[in-house]
């Protein structure tokens, strides 16, 4: 049993051809848990700002007595620009 046979596929790249913001990010996370950092970057150039935005919004869940709206929003919108950024370099 191989980790690919549980990977969810991309609507956008099955039904349209075209790789998404996120096409990417399942493999590099994959990658960062098997240790090889420098592949995961590569793959996907957010994976770690994704990855500290999901755990800040976990302690969000948990830690009910702090706001974590602000931090969120700015990781938001650093993860989005990474994206584009990264979606850009691959493509053009």
């Amino acid at each position: 049993m191989n980790i690919d046979d549980f990977m969810l596929t991309c609507p956008s790249k099955k039904f349209l051809g075209v790789e998404c913001l996120g096409c990417g990010a399942q493999r590099a996370v994959v990658l960062v848990f098997e240790g090889k950092f420098a592949e995961a970057f590569q793959m996907y150039p957010a994976v770690y700002t994704l990855l500290i935005f999901f755990i800040i919004l976990g302690l969000s869940f948990i830690d009910k007595k702090r706001k974590y709206s602000n931090i969120l929003l700015i990781m938001i919108i650093i993860n989005l620009i990474i994206m584009v950024i990264g979606y850009i370099y691959k493509h053009y």
